[in-house]
């Protein structure tokens, strides 16, 4: 099957490589042209790449597949292929291309600079990225332009239009100069081949109808990084567009979309972010190349995604000792560091911390006792009581927590037909148009059965031909591009349509799961999508989203019954 993608949507990148070949060039910010980005220090164009055709600009079609990117014209082409994670190769034909420095400073000492190595070949200098990026040209004319030039001035490299070879590689400090060890064509078949063979352990069932599939491997794929700064382990960015991070509850989703046929890195992207707990059990807000950031924290569902990745990891758990005493640290840091003096319902301090940064749970108070919280830690409770018998300690207490926890959330924030929240500081007991209030629901098989039926009727009031509304379109502070105010969010469906099925609730999750994966198929992986029209919204390229799809349709193409 050959998935061709826009790179508006999707970058073209490689498994490994921190850098990508995108017209995104910020925070939501596209540039005519594709550039080179790098995910070092952040996100930061580095290199841009613009086809001529005589020496001058020319209007080309760009497509992409796993394999390679392309620059079309008239009988003119340009191919790009990442050989290695930090090598790109470059073949012109009939088509020259202008390979330029991005200006974004002007001083000597940031942006970047050029200089010709007296070894072989032209190196640009990334202030920004710490990185250097070396051009060898194999074969073809070229020329330099602004060579060691400092300050506002071009720096760059043109390559005519007769046939052309070029490699780019990153580097630190030095290395030999670069010799392609194959023909250019057997590198695109060598990429071709990887991915495929990647696509075939993820999703094995793919077909005709989980038609996406394929392409949500390539986004998990094209994703991962290899360990880097802070990242001390493969890793799955949530994109490289400009959400290049691992947040805290993020690497859940990719790591249950992996477990099945990549159990390996599927842990690792478990473990990423527990090479940071500290010595509270807190896990930081977020990780990335050169950032670890703990002014939040997120939402405790890795009780819930372990017992997830017991079913779907082949063999079950490893490592349950040391699994059980990061869990329990997790675990304490909520129940003794963010419970309030005299109550036993642990709460969030913004919005950040729940996951669901602007929700209208957090519209009158920040610091709030929030159902979805508790309920998390019900299951991460009982999650520990499993781990605890394998590691060797006693798993009765934390059973017991897990019954204590249960009842104060129902004898504390439910209301007869649904949840509220409860503003730390005020007493104050609200009840939202959120879908956070509802999410109580995963616990499934573990509520009283009055509960989970009168959560299962709320479920359904936010659900729309799209998905799950994060707020309900009729509520006064529904907004259709408004992040947790409105739209559709893999991580919300994955584990409603979990708490649904264990529940028994199994027609209503059949609708909620193909709702998202026909929006999917539709509009992409996009990082939220509007829940009326189904468009695809912000960083249209995010790995929970193509996780949560897989987690989804590995079910569908599994199963012999038609999709509802």
């Amino acid at each position: 099957m050959t998935t061709e993608f826009s790179v508006r949507e999707i970058p073209f990148s490689r498994y490994g490589a921190w850098f990508c070949l995108s017209p995104v060039v910020g925070l939501a910010e596209y540039a005519d042209d594709v550039h080179l980005v790098s995910h070092r220090n952040g996100m930061h164009p580095v290199l841009s790449f613009v086809p001529l055709l005589g020496g001058e600009r020319v209007p080309v079609e760009v497509t992409a597949d796993p394999s390679a990117l392309r620059w079309r014209t008239g009988s003119g082409s340009v191919t790009a292929v990442f050989s290695s994670p930090d090598a790109v190769r470059l073949r012109g034909t009939g088509l020259g291309l202008r390979i330029s420095a991005v200006q974004r400073t002007l001083t000597p000492f940031t942006g970047t600079y050029l200089f010709a190595d007296p070894a072989g070949g032209l190196v640009f200098t990334s202030y920004e990225t710490g990185h250097r990026l070396r051009l060898t040209v194999q074969s073809g004319q070229w020329r330099p332009c602004g060579d060691q030039e400092l300050g506002d001035a071009e720096r760059g490299i043109v390559l005519d239009d007769e046939p052309w070879e070029l490699t780019i590689e990153e580097l630190g400090t030095t290395r030999p100069p670069s010799r392609p060890a194959n023909d250019f064509d057997d590198a695109v078949a060598d990429v071709r081949e990887e991915f495929g063979c990647f696509a075939e352990a993820v999703a094995p069932w793919r077909g005709d109808r989980t038609p996406a599939a394929e392409l949500a491997c390539y986004v998990l794929w094209s994703a991962t990084v290899r360990p880097a700064g802070f990242v001390h382990r493969p890793a799955v960015l949530m994109s490289k567009h400009w959400m290049d991070k691992v947040w805290s509850w993020d690497h859940c989703f990719t790591a249950l979309a992996l477990a099945p046929g990549a159990p390996g890195l599927a842990w690792q992207q478990f473990q990423v972010v527990f090479d940071h707990q500290d010595e509270h059990g807190a896990l930081p807000d977020s990780v990335t190349h050169s950032e670890v950031l703990r002014n939040f924290v997120k939402p405790p569902v890795h009780g819930w995604a372990l017992s997830l990745l017991r079913q779907r990891l082949p063999g079950g758990l490893p490592d349950a000792g040391p699994t059980y005493r990061q869990l329990r640290a997790w675990t304490s840091f909520w129940l003794e560091h963010r419970t309030a003096p005299g109550s036993l319902l642990p709460h969030y301090e913004h919005g950040n911390d729940s996951g669901w940064d602007n929700s209208t749970v957090f519209r009158e108070e920040r610091l709030v006792r929030s159902p979805d919280l508790a309920a998390f830690l019900v299951l991460q409770l009982k999650e520990l009581a499993r781990l605890a018998a394998e590691a060797g300690d006693e798993p009765a207490r934390w059973s017991e927590q897990a019954d204590a926890l249960l009842d104060e959330l129902l004898d504390e924030l439910w209301r007869g037909d649904h949840f509220v929240s409860q503003g730390v500081a005020s007493g104050t007991k609200r009840r939202s148009a959120s879908l956070l209030d509802l999410m109580p629901v995963v616990l499934g098989e573990h509520l009283p059965r009055e509960v989970f039926d009168a959560l299962c009727a709320g479920v359904a009031a936010h659900l729309t031909p799209v998905g799950l509304a994060t707020e309900e379109p009729g509520s006064p502070y529904y907004e259709p591009d408004g992040y947790w105010r409105g739209p559709v969010w893999a991580p919300a469906t994955v584990l409603i349509e979990d708490g649904l099925r264990r529940g028994g609730a199994v027609e209503l999750a059949d609708q909620v799961s193909a709702r998202f994966l026909a929006t999917c198929e539709k509009s992409g992986f996009a990082e939220n999508f509007d829940a009326l029209t189904g468009e695809g919204l912000r960083d249209r390229a995010y790995t929970w989203t193509a996780g949560a799809y897989l987690v989804l349709a590995g079910e569908v193409g599994r199963s012999a019954t038609p999709r509802r």
